[in-house]
């Protein structure tokens, strides 16, 4: 059995990963680790929930290990598509680095510019950032990348997808060139080719799967349930099941809406979308990842950065734009190799629509006939009758003599493949996430 410190890895960083119960390194981590600890530019390709956040982020830090980083300069820069995500590297980083003497920093969106600028006034090491809130503190001469040695773009592909590729472009140019690049990244094409192209020096490449081989542990169907107002009577059903459930609308509006009707049923649902201030989006995913919240509405910025254990169910509520979305939500359950189920509920009106989508996934997904709570709903969906009281929106108090909201069973989740179940916080088998 190949162990991390078999990987070369410094000892402080194998001995907080065993700790955490984290021993055998993931393929995409085994594979890539030497090469970045080697100075190699590297270019990684897993699936969700391969291990990505470790397999770029403890090289990066042995790397660091040893050296000052001056206010306002730091010497590592991982740039990441939402807060979500960049919050998540940090919190997976902040163990192994607080063991080097090294500090961990991430800046976003949505937070007050002046908490960075206060915490860019001592020494950072190692900055996770979202491009836009990284290019505001460059303009304000707060932050400067001239003394980055190694930069990591996480999820690139999804950075492509969102636009933000004149940003990152900006960014990497205020890095020195002869710096080391790591691209990690579920897939590795179209305008992510032409970051390697500009950007990395004879690059090694390592690939555990396709994106498409990530719907291999789920379990996918064509949920066929008439019109809208049976669309709607099944959701608040399927909303009500045990476990925890993630339901995806293509629109913020439909998120809020959906989000009411949920909470009118007295179903403790919460939603995330762009448009939410990250106050509301922390105490969201919070929720869901420790049960209180046992269901959450997004949309599809939510598809990545979403790295919660014991997601059982996902259900596309609207159908996606295009088939990489549904694998990107699809992924949020059956993470590192556990079960999931995912399914897609279709009216009458968008058949054609969603067997197009499901084809270009490579996705097999039966379609079954349901209405509410018909025996096959409910054995694919473990659907119920809501029973609760209405709650108030989000953050609002709970009135005297509500009854208390549903929440799911401990049993929430599905098989737990590899892990052991006292594990917790790493890049791999642990409780709380383990896409890294």
């Amino acid at each position: 059995m190949t162990t991390f410190a078999d990987l070369g890895l410094p000892r402080d960083i194998v001995n907080v990963l065993r700790k955490e119960g984290i021993t055998e390194p993931f393929p995409i981590q085994e594979a890539a680790i030497p090469d970045a600890l080697a100075g190699r530019d590297v270019l990684g390709r897993g699936p969700t929930g391969s291990g990505k956040t470790f397999t770029f982020g403890l090289p990066m830090l042995a790397r660091l290990a040893g050296a000052p980083s001056k206010p306002g300069h730091p010497r590592g820069l991982v740039l990441a598509p939402t807060r979500e995500l960049a919050a998540q590297i940090r919190e997976r980083l902040d163990a192994p680095a607080a063991a080097l003497g090294l500090r961990v920093f991430d800046v976003v969106g949505g937070v007050n510019i002046n908490q960075h600028i206060r915490a860019l006034a001592s020494p950072v090491d190692l900055l996770v950032a979202t491009p836009g809130r990284a290019e505001d503190l460059i303009n304000q001469k707060k932050l400067f990348f001239d003394a980055v040695e190694i930069t990591a773009l996480d999820e690139a592909d999804q950075m492509a997808d969102m636009g933000f590729l004149p940003q990152v472009r900006k960014l990497l140019d205020r890095t020195p060139k002869d710096g080391q690049r790591l691209l990690f990244s579920a897939t590795l094409d179209g305008d992510v080719q032409k970051l390697v192209d500009r950007y990395m020096h004879d690059p090694v490449t390592h690939s555990t799967a396709p994106a498409e081989a990530a719907v291999d542990t789920m379990e996918h169907y064509r949920l066929l349930v008439g019109g809208r107002e049976e669309r709607g009577e099944i959701v608040l059903q399927i909303a009500a099941r045990e476990g925890k459930t993630i339901m995806f609308m293509r629109t913020k509006h439909g998120v809020d809406r959906q989000v009411k009707k949920l909470r009118r049923a007295g179903i403790n649902a919460q939603g995330l979308h762009g448009d939410k201030g990250q106050g509301a989006r922390t105490r969201a995913l919070e929720g869901f990842s420790d049960g209180s919240t046992p269901v959450l509405v997004a949309t599809d910025i939510a598809a990545r950065g979403i790295d919660v254990d014991d997601v059982s169910l996902v259900v596309h509520v609207d159908p996606p734009a295009e088939h990489k979305a549904y694998l990107h939500r699809a992924g949020r359950t059956a993470r590192a190799g556990t079960s999931g189920t995912v399914v897609t509920l279709v009216m009458d009106e968008q058949r054609k629509e969603v067997d197009q989508l499901l084809r270009k996934a490579g996705v097999d997904a039966p379609a079954v006939e349901v209405e509410p709570m018909s025996p096959q709903l409910v054995t694919i969906t473990g659907a119920r009758v809501p029973q609760g009281s209405p709650l108030p929106p989000p953050g609002q108090p709970q009135g005297k003599g509500q009854r208390q909201p549903q929440r799911p069973n401990a049993a929430g989740g599905s098989g737990r493949g590899r892990r052991r179940p006292s594990r917790n916080r790493g890049g791999n088998r642990n409780r709380r996430s383990n896409a890294g």
